[in-house]
């Protein structure tokens, strides 16, 4: 952990330099950050201050470690919108008792785009003096490299492994106690040279631009699901439960989309994930909009049933305050919690890491975005060419194996095609 120490924090209003890729590929390929979506959002470098922690205190202890940070900070923001001025990026694991840590961290230079507006945030410890590094140079040292060959091997649970998961899953469903467990599955990239992370976040931001590209303290993705924004007051989250693969092909994938609106168990699955997060919002908020009936969100490889709530803050919680109250949604837990988890303990072979965790920004007023890490992979701590890459089904009493794997296959698709990887490994099937 380091320490809180007085940062002094600058941002100006900057010409726009080019996409944020590209920004981001001008600096040197090392502690890069990103939170990218539909061209909007920053790329970051540098740590000017940072927090680890785990347990079951892991969100209290980074909140309490950023409330001092803020307080002490001097801040000059003339920009003064959602991300100007002090800005922390942090990445959480999903299990309280992971042996995995979580972290929150202030880097020293942000490039930020939004509504048509640039600008750049410098911020460095205010006691020694120090001046964070200038703007990404016109020439990174070199540009962003291709990881060389590339193997796929599976993790805890193979293929047919993962589905007898699912099948006891569904059996202990139909036995009571539970009505939906959200079971996931890892895989391992080993790549001929380190992971380049300007190079994996180019991918990601062309393939997937609707969704959120983030980078994190080695925790890279293209996620689709905000667990919340809170905005001057306004929280947002958008739910997804419900999934099915597209088939590329125009009217066959509109076909589809309908039956996805109708599907019975997809239904099921969807309203748990909804009551879950209104159930938890509902204590911070005045007021709340829940739509009665989902839409159906179309990605480059799978469609998911959505519903967008919104709320209007009561108190003074600020956002990451409020990941921790979301967290876990029966998106990614189940229902009811307590009995999902102690399932997917038993079930999954595996420790979670930050996939399927809280990962996002919070900036000095407490606004910012905090989305659920999927669609993603880790960078080993221990060798930057070894990253393992997760997917997650929500099961339910009609849930079927076959089906479920399909489907998992399909999640893992957007790490694996990011690496130019198209199938599933033999010794995984």
């Amino acid at each position: 952990m380091t320490s809180a120490v007085p940062l002094e924090v600058r941002t100006e209003q900057i010409a726009p330099p080019g996409t944020l890729p590209e920004v981001l590929a001008r600096t040197a390929p090392a502690d890069q950050f990103a939170w990218i979506r539909d061209g909007e959002g920053f790329v970051a470098w540098g740590r000017a201050a940072a927090v680890t922690t785990c347990g079951p205190g892991r969100f209290s202890h980074a909140l309490g470690w950023w409330h001092a940070i803020r307080d002490q900070a001097a801040i000059t923001d003339p920009v003064r919108q959602p991300g100007t001025g002090l800005l922390a990026l942090g990445s959480f694991t999903y299990s309280a008792a992971s042996q995995a840590d979580s972290a929150l961290i202030v880097p020293e230079v942000i490039i930020g785009h939004r509504g048509g507006q640039w600008w750049r945030t410098r911020i460095s410890p205010a006691c020694d003096g120090r001046r964070a590094r200038p703007g990404a140079p016109a020439r990174a040292p070199e540009p962003p490299a291709p990881p060389g060959d590339i193997t796929l091997r599976p993790g805890a649970l193979p293929p047919r492994r993962w589905g007898a998961a699912v099948a006891e899953a569904v059996r202990r469903i139909g036995s009571g106690g539970l009505e939906k467990v959200v079971l996931a599955r890892d895989e391992y990239i080993r790549t001929g040279h380190p992971v380049d992370v300007r190079w994996l976040i180019g991918r990601l931001t062309a393939d997937y631009p609707r969704t959120w590209v983030f980078s994190v303290d080695r925790l890279i993705g293209a996620t689709p699901e905000m667990l919340l924004r809170l905005e001057r007051g306004l929280v947002t989250s958008r739910v997804l439960a419900g999934t099915i693969r597209r088939t590329g092909q125009d009217r066959a994938d509109l076909a589809l989309a309908a039956g996805l609106a109708r599907s019975s168990k997809d239904l099921e699955e969807h309203a748990y994930a909804v009551r879950s997060v209104t159930g938890a919002l509902a204590p911070y908020c005045t007021s709340m909009n829940v739509p009665e009936s989902p839409f159906v969100l179309h990605l480059p490889n799978v469609m998911h049933l959505a519903t967008d709530v919104a709320g209007r803050l009561a108190g003074q919680a600020g956002s990451l305050e409020l990941a921790a109250a979301l967290h876990p949604s029966a998106a990614v837990c189940g229902t009811p919690r307590q009995a999902a988890d102690a399932l997917i303990t038993e079930l999954e072979a595996m420790d979670r890491d930050r996939y399927a965790g809280p990962v996002g920004w919070i900036d000095a007023a407490g606004d910012g975005e905090w989305a659920i890490a999927l669609r993603c992979g880790r960078i080993a701590a221990s060798d930057p060419r070894l990253m393992r890459i997760f997917a997650g089904c929500g099961i339910v009493a009609g849930s079927q194996p076959p089906e479920e794997i399909a489907e998992s296959e399909a999640k893992l698709m957007p790490m694996r095609a990011a690496f130019g990887l198209t199938g599933t490994p033999d010794a995984a099937r």
